[in-house]
């Protein structure tokens, strides 16, 4: 490896540390009057944890809630996007880019009392690239193939190819005691939270943890909420059963707060991709043809606007534009029913075909889903719609691939990558694009990652992969009390512990 190349990861390493936030509520920009420290905040939200280990197919429920609250890894990504050191009060890269050392911070302790220790990290670790993972970023970091624990607080961790994603790959690796049990239902984590009380289908309660190693939370306190319909939970933030919505869903309420000197309405960014995947491993969808024949059946501007108005985002690809190799692709497979119709004729499909949409049973999926029945028919295509749970979609077709095509939304930045691995659900397998981010892992700058994500950004798009119908908008509603709340939606987190509200 060149000098060069050790230099680079260093600095990347060097400027995440420089950044250390410690769970300070500085993150976020503070409000007039005077908070009140004793507040306990009310938060609203649409998705409850389908259990509290992510590890283990929780959702974004459970990421929302816990992640940088109640669990914390060795490195953090920020609201803005920035990775910063957390966990980890040093870290060096060997000079051939292969070996991690980490220095774990003194003084940190999990709820139940017992120290941090390097055993922690290198559990934690191997529980999210284990074969019972559920997790989401488990595809995503690279093969390790080896981590050690020589002491306490040294933690060294070997790849088997360098890797200029994976301190950032890093944050996403809650740091759990390797000794707790049934963290499906009960926490042990360094948050600045701890957990109080689970009410299934009701809510969740985190108590301020009195023994946080950093800046404590500024309030006492917070339990969400959680609701299974937009109205009632727009209703809540009305009556001051809440104070905040984490993620608007009912676009056409906004009103209702908007010009309302009680509320402020913010329109941050998501990464929130809505997506109808395609199985490229199976007729017909294994022809680009009839993909971009669907893609172009579907008009995905007049989806959007029945669904969130004014709000929200075409993307034409997998990249939102806060991933930093972004491209508007929104004109490669355009709205066009004329040329869908050539497009099915020349793949062998002049007069359509027929197939089943497994469509998951949680808004908007089942309205996304007749809509797109709705368009399809116009081209010839039928379209039968099997609407299954969330736990049913992650058995069929996460795990054994039995579907045609689906419906689903991916929540994380930066998740393009998955496109390079043909293992992954909607067997998408173009060589090229796998070796353009493996060439993009092992990049010796983050310009020449870049440049080449850009590239598997258009190829995708090129090949109809999938269909992304559109990127979630984010609007958070709160009380204007309130001041010290995120209003990004990176990967579902929200981080509660800067929220303060005056008396």
């Amino acid at each position: 490896m060149s000098k060069t190349r050790t230099a680079l990861l260093g600095a990347v390493v060097a400027a995440a540390l420089a950044l250390a936030a410690c769970g300070t509520s500085a993150d976020y920009p503070s409000g007039g009057g005077s908070p009140d420290p004793n507040a306990t905040i009310q938060i609203g939200s649409l998705y409850e944890p389908q259990n509290l280990d992510n590890t283990a197919g929780g959702g974004q429920g459970v990421t929302e809630a816990f992640n940088g609250n109640v669990y914390e890894g060795l490195f953090k990504l920020g609201d803005d996007g920035k990775v910063s050191g957390l966990l980890a009060s040093d870290a060096k890269v060997s000079p051939d880019g292969l070996t991690y050392t980490f220095t774990l911070r003194d003084g940190v302790k999990f709820h139940s009392g017992k120290a941090l220790t390097a055993k922690d990290v290198k559990y934690s670790i191997q529980k999210v690239v284990g074969p019972d993972s559920k997790s989401a970023r488990k595809s995503s970091l690279p093969k390790i193939t080896g981590i050690a624990a020589p002491d306490n607080r040294t933690v060294t961790v070997t790849l088997a190819a360098r890797s200029i994603s994976f301190v950032y790959n890093l944050s996403y690796v809650w740091i759990v005691n390797a000794d707790a049990k049934n963290l499906g239902t009960t926490e042990d984590g360094t948050g600045p939270y701890r957990l109080d009380g689970w009410k299934r289908g009701s809510s969740l309660t985190l108590q301020k943890f009195p023994g946080y190693w950093g800046t404590p939370a500024a309030n006492a306190g917070v339990v969400f909420h959680y609701f299974t319909d937009a109205s009632a939970l727009n209703n809540a933030l009305l009556t001051n059963a809440v104070d905040v919505v984490t993620s608007q869903q009912s676009p056409d309420a906004l009103s209702q707060f908007q010009g309302n000197a009680g509320y402020k309405v913010s329109n941050g960014q998501s990464t929130t991709k809505l997506l109808l995947a395609f199985n490229d491993r199976v007729a017909p969808f294994d022809n680009v043809a009839v993909r971009k024949a669907v893609t172009s059946a579907i008009d995905n501007r007049k989806l959007l606007q029945s669904i969130w108005g004014q709000y929200g985002t075409l993307i034409g690809s997998m990249v939102p534009p806060s991933d930093p190799w972004y491209l508007d692709l929104t004109h490669i497979n355009p709205y066009d029913v004329a040329k869908a119709k050539q497009e099915l004729a020349a793949a062998g499909y002049p007069n359509g075909f027929t197939f089943s949409l497994d469509t998951p049973n949680y808004d908007p999926h089942p309205t996304v889903a007749t809509f797109v029945k709705s368009e399809l028919a116009k081209v010839g295509i039928t379209v039968n719609i099997n609407v299954i749970t969330a736990d049913d979609w992650y058995t069929k077709v996460y795990k054994n691939r039995d579907f045609a095509a689906t419906l689903q939304e991916h929540v994380n930045d930066r998740d393009v990558v998955w496109y390079g691995n043909p293992d992954f659900y909607w067997g998408y397998n173009n060589p090229q694009v796998t070796q353009w981010v493996q060439q993009a892992e092992q990049a010796d700058s983050e310009q020449a990652q870049t440049e080449l994500l850009k590239k598997v950004n258009q190829q995708i798009a090129e090949d109809a992969a999938s269909d992304w119908l559109y990127l979630y908008p984010q609007i958070v509603v709160a009380s204007s009390a309130l001041s010290g709340y995120p209003v990004n939606g990176l990967n579902s987190q929200f981080y509660a512990y800067g929220i303060t509200k005056r008396a």
